[in-house]
């Protein structure tokens, strides 16, 4: 018998568990490329292909951490919950809701921990793409591309504002002072020796 996704969420209440799962990895991804970017506006001039490269390996490294990560502390967790409910009920769930709700919420778990970086990856690479391929940018691709990693923190902050029901406004600008920080430090860590 098929259970709906849905169901399967509502049943073990893990909608709110993605939804961390997604803010959290998710500024992770934006802050990671926030600060390879930085790092390669105060290096010495690199080729746009090999900024590329080393900020889609970094995303790809970030979702794969993301998949395994969650999926082995998920699946725990959530074999551990269903054997405590067996014991409960003195009976065996495994062909139960419950019990594929055990195999399955992992899954759906690793898959948007894995996912929210590479697509807050993505999403700040694009103007690095766009310049790559020859298209005008109104700024500097790399200014680009952290401006949009700076909108995205700000955005996630705005999010989570709504989530606890507070100031949208005070939460995004409270993301983003810790992304301009983190920016900040890696300027005066890694720019600090030309200086």
């Amino acid at each position: 018998m098929w259970f709906h996704p849905v169901f399967l969420l509502r049943i073990t209440h893990s909608q709110d568990i993605l939804r961390r799962y997604f803010v959290v990895n998710g500024f992770d991804g934006a802050l990671t490329m926030l600060g390879l970017l930085i790092g390669f506006m105060v290096s010495p001039p690199t080729q746009l292909s090999v900024v590329i490269g080393v900020c889609l390996g970094a995303a790809i490294a970030l979702g794969m951490s993301g998949i395994s990560s969650a999926y082995v502390s998920e699946s725990a967790e959530r074999k551990r919950a269903l054997k405590q409910l067996e014991g409960a009920m003195i009976a065996d769930l495994s062909d139960s809701a419950h019990g594929r709700a055990a195999r399955w919420v992992p899954l759906f778990t690793a898959l948007v921990n894995g996912a929210a970086p590479v697509l807050m990856s993505l999403l700040i690479l694009f103007p690095l793409w766009l310049a790559d391929a020859g298209l005008p940018l109104p700024l500097p691709p790399l200014t680009s591309a952290a401006g949009i990693a700076l909108l995205l923190v700000f955005l996630l902050g705005v999010y989570l504002g709504h989530i606890a029901g507070v100031s949208w406004l005070r939460s995004g600008i409270q993301t983003l002072l810790l992304a301009v920080a983190t920016a900040g430090l890696i300027f005066w860590f890694v720019g600090g020796g030309d200086g």
